[in-house]
């Protein structure tokens, strides 16, 4: 019997010794199988027949250990869906009673900062939840533009008040014409149907300070962008002068020698075009409510070579001649000087300009006896500033041409000069329309 002990506990010791080896051995196989291969191999790339391997035995052991959990989740967090949950509704649009700050179009618009100051340092109550900033001109480039008005000199099927015979007085088919004092015809479709006018705003021009239109007439075989716009450079003059002012040039019978006045020999024509022209200008410069300020703007009116007839004819029987504050004639008295003649009489409060060549000395000299009859002083030079009542005569030597003269007649860039010595004389007053004489704004 006591043999037999040790010897039986020999057997258990090597049983537990066979039992253990056998667990140590499972444990060993699970880690190994757990472990990643990547791990194992030091840093070499994976073989893929051994990855594949790997893969199977993975989800072997998931699918047993799940088998021994009752269908408990693996929380393992290497699913897509365990990393990259799906958002809830409620996390994208909270509603307005969680925290998450629910924001109106109001919201997003700029806010003025608002300084606070204490009640004693007050100096002022605040009259408006909006303060309103001063007026200031945005900036912007001179304005040049072609504008089609229906006051403008042409399509006209009036008389002629020379003869008061129709002005379109001959007809070849379906076509009409006017055949001028020189017997030369010229058609109504090709000459006499432009109703554009050149409209120039310099970028220094503010409506909301005192200013002047000036209104150009040009000559004859003239067009408003070749002639008017790129060789007289009348825009430019306007703009380099300085002054406040804007122009308004209407074509006149298309390249044609032909000196026409069309609406504007019509009473009331030029009231009429400086209306619609208001309305134009005020557009163009952006600000609707100006219309009123240009329509009661002062005007000086340029008339150049054959520009004297629609010159004469609108101070004549135009309708506004009192808001004409100055007229300017370059080379320009062909005739109608008892219409000039009367505008100067009338007009006290306004100047006077003629600036001459040989061609038309006779009719300027003759124009000044009739001044001087009246009693109304006359000078001959520029060389004084231009006042109320100013009325100036310059002759110019036979080294100027009558074709570049408003270019270049008494001085370079004759139009510029006038308007320089006329802003510079405030007594002149072309903030305002004289109303000296009432009975003159019916003429």
């Amino acid at each position: 019997m006591f043999g037999a002990v040790p010897r039986l506990r020999a057997d258990c010791r090597a049983d537990r010794t066979t039992s253990g080896a056998r667990r140590r051995a499972l444990r060993v196989g699970l880690i190994s199988a757990l472990v990643p291969l990547s791990l194992v191999q030091c840093g070499r790339a994976p073989d893929p027949a051994a990855l594949a391997t790997n893969s199977q035995a993975n989800v072997q052991v998931v699918a047993k250990t799940s088998s021994q959990t009752s269908n408990a989740r693996v929380a393992s967090g290497d699913t897509f869906e365990d990393r990259f949950p799906a958002p809830q509704f409620k996390e994208r649009f909270p509603s307005a009673s969680e925290s998450f700050l629910q924001r109106q179009m109001s919201d997003l618009s700029p806010r003025r900062a608002v300084q606070q100051q204490p009640p004693e340092q007050a100096s002022y109550k605040v009259a408006s939840l909006e303060p309103q900033v001063p007026y200031k001109r945005p900036p912007r480039d001179d304005l040049t533009t072609l504008v089609s008005m229906k006051s403008s000199a042409f399509p006209y099927f009036g008389n002629n008040p020379a003869s008061d015979a129709p002005f379109l007085n001959i007809s070849k088919g379906d076509r009409r014409g006017h055949r001028s004092y020189s017997g030369r015809v010229f058609w109504q479709d090709e000459t006499y149907s432009d109703s554009r006018v050149l409209v120039h705003v310099p970028e220094h021009f503010d409506v909301h300070k005192p200013g002047v239109i000036v209104v150009f007439f040009h000559g004859n075989g003239a067009t408003l962008e070749r002639d008017v716009r790129d060789r007289q450079l009348v825009p430019k003059q306007i703009s380099d002068s300085g002054a406040n002012a804007v122009l308004l040039a209407p074509q006149m019978a298309v390249d044609a020698a032909d000196s026409s006045a069309g609406k504007f020999w019509q009473p009331g024509g030029f009231k009429r075009f400086m209306a619609e022209s208001a309305d134009h200008l005020a557009r163009l410069t952006g600000d609707p409510d100006s219309a009123r300020a240009f329509a009661n703007m002062p005007i000086v009116i340029v008339g150049y070579s054959g520009g004297f007839l629609p010159t004469a004819w609108s101070l004549e029987v135009g309708g506004i001649s009192d808001r004409v504050r100055g007229v300017v004639l370059l080379d320009a008295i062909y005739g109608e000087l008892d219409k000039f003649a009367s505008w100067i009489e009338s007009h006290r409060s306004g100047f006077f300009v003629s600036s001459y060549t040989r061609y038309t000395a006779r009719r300027d000299r003759e124009l000044m006896s009739m001044l001087r009859q009246k009693g109304i002083s006359v000078a001959e030079d520029m060389d004084e500033p231009l006042r109320p009542g100013s009325v100036v005569f310059v002759e110019t030597g036979d080294g100027i041409t009558h074709r570049d003269y408003v270019t270049r007649a008494w001085t370079r860039d004759p139009l510029k000069d006038v308007l320089v010595k006329m802003s510079a004389t405030p007594s002149l007053a072309l903030t305002r329309v004289a109303s000296t004489n009432p009975s003159a704004s019916s003429r």
